[in-house]
């Protein structure tokens, strides 16, 4: 019988597949890293000159709300509001672009296009 075609994945295969494995199994273990790392972190931002104050974890969990004295004008309740979902969700953008950042600057560990 010939050795040739049957062979299935080749000789040298088994042991790159162990190191594929234990890429993936590294690259988990600092991707969980990161996004236990990046949940504790605080994010702040403000609007209406600083009127208003937001601040969320990377979790993306509202920590506080401040409002300064000046912002609360009873016949305008609807400017203070604006300006508070403008502060949140400013807030929760920067906690999403770090949480982008610190995946994409996630070493690959030499696994290239396989994902």
């Amino acid at each position: 019988m010939s050795k040739r075609g049957g062979g299935g994945f080749g000789g040298g295969m088994p042991g790159n597949m162990n190191n594929l494995m234990k890429q993936a199994q590294r690259m988990q273990r600092q991707m969980e890293e990161a996004q236990k790392e990046l949940e504790t972190k605080e994010f702040t931002a403000k609007a209406g000159g600083g009127a208003v104050e937001a601040v969320v974890t990377g979790a993306k969990k509202l920590v506080s709300v401040k409002i300064a004295p000046e912002a609360v004008d009873p016949e305008d309740v609807e400017t203070l509001e604006d300006l508070v979902v403008a502060a949140v969700n400013e807030a929760l953008t920067q906690a999403e672009d770090a949480a982008s950042a610190s995946m994409g600057s996630m070493n690959m560990g030499g696994m290239g296009g396989l994902f």
